[in-house]
C-alpha cells in the first residue's frame, strides 16, 4: 500500500481538517493491486474521503466542490471527496463506489474520526434490495465499454494497448464480474465483500487471460444469478430514509462542535 504523501492531503481542507473518513478504493481496497513495475500494471492509486465543511457551507451560499463532489488527481494518486450530505444519498441510492468505504478491512482506513465511525457503525441503515440497480447498472455500463472498442480520455497508454492487444477493455471486464459477484453476495446477506476472495480470477481477467467468449459468457450467467437474487432477497426493499436523514444530521452536528477550533479559525481567514 502507498500512503498518501501530506503535500496532497494539503491541497484541500476536504482530505485533512474536514475530513471525518479517508481510506483506500478500488484495486487497494480489493485487494487486486498490480505490480506498477509490470509492463501490465495499469492501476492508480485510488482513495475516498468523506468531509464535513463549516457551517458557512450548509447555512450560506458557499457551494463544496461540484455538486459536493471534488476529485484531486497527482502523480499516481486518484481522490474522490465527497461532502457528507453527497455521500450520504449516494449511500442511500445503493451507489457500489461509495458503499464500499463502509465495509473496507480496518487497515485501509487512513484517517478515520468519531463522525466516519458512526457512519460505518450504522452501514447496515444503508441495506436493502434496492441496490440490485445500482449494481447491475454499473455492470452493464461496463460490459458496454468493455466492447465499445473506443478509446476513452482516461485510458492511458498502456490500456490503450491492451485494448488492442485482447479486443476488449480487460479492466472493465475486471470490474464487470466483480460488480455482479458483489451485488450477488450483498443481495444474500447485506454483506459488501469488498476484499475480494476471488482477487487472483479477476486478475486473471484484468490481465487478458481470458477470453472474450467466456467473459461473456460468464456475465451472461451472473445477471441471471443477480436477478434471483433479487427476487428472493431477505433483505427490505429500501433504507428508511428518515432514520438516514437523522444519522447524517447528528454526524454533522457532532464534528461541528469536535472541530469548533478548526472551523473558527477558517470562518475567519
Amino acid at each position: 500500500m502507498v500512503a498518501i504523501p501530506q503535500r496532497i492531503l494539503d491541497l484541500d481542507p476536504g482530505l485533512n481538517d474536514w475530513s471525518i473518513l479517508l481510506g483506500y478504493r478500488g484495486s487497494v481496497a480489493h485487494g487486486m493491486k498490480m505490480d506498477p513495475k509490470k509492463e501490465d500494471c495499469i492501476d492508480d492509486v485510488d482513495f475516498i474521503s468523506v468531509c464535513v465543511p463549516p457551517p458557512s457551507y450548509y447555512l450560506g451560499l458557499k457551494t463544496y466542490g461540484s455538486d459536493g463532489t471534488k476529485e484531486t488527481t497527482r502523480d499516481e494518486f486518484d481522490i474522490v471527496t465527497y461532502e457528507l450530505r453527497k455521500m450520504v444519498r449516494l449511500l442511500e441510492n445503493g451507489n457500489p463506489n461509495v458503499l464500499s468505504a463502509l465495509w473496507l478491512k480496518p487497515n485501509l482506513y487512513i484517517k478515520l474520526t468519531n463522525g466516519g465511525q458512526h457512519l460505518i457503525d450504522n452501514r447496515d441503515l444503508f441495506i436493502g434490495k434496492h441496490v440490485y440497480h445500482s449494481f447491475v447498472g454499473y455492470a452493464n455500463a461496463q460490459l458496454k465499454k468493455m466492447t465499445a472498442l473506443a478509446y476513452q480520455g482516461y485510458m492511458g497508454e498502456k490500456r490503450k494497448q491492451l485494448v488492442d492487444k485482447f479486443g476488449y477493455d480487460t479492466k472493465n471486464a475486471s470490474h464487470l464480474i466483480r460488480l455482479l459477484r458483489m451485488a450477488i453476495e450483498f443481495l444474500g446477506d447485506g454483506d459488501l465483500q469488498v476484499f475480494r476472495n476471488d482477487a487472483y480470477e479477476l486478475l486473471q481477467i484484468k490481465r487478458g487471460e481470458w477470453a472474450l467468449e467466456k467473459i461473456m459468457q460468464h456475465s451472461e450467467d451472473l445477471f441471471k444469478l443477480a436477478r434471483e437474487a433479487y427476487a428472493y432477497s431477505p433483505l427490505p426493499p429500501k433504507p428508511d430514509h428518515e432514520k438516514i436523514s437523522k444519522l447524517c444530521r447528528n454526524i454533522i452536528m457532532a464534528t461541528w462542535d469536535e472541530n469548533k477550533n478548526i472551523y473558527a479559525e477558517e470562518e475567519a481567514i
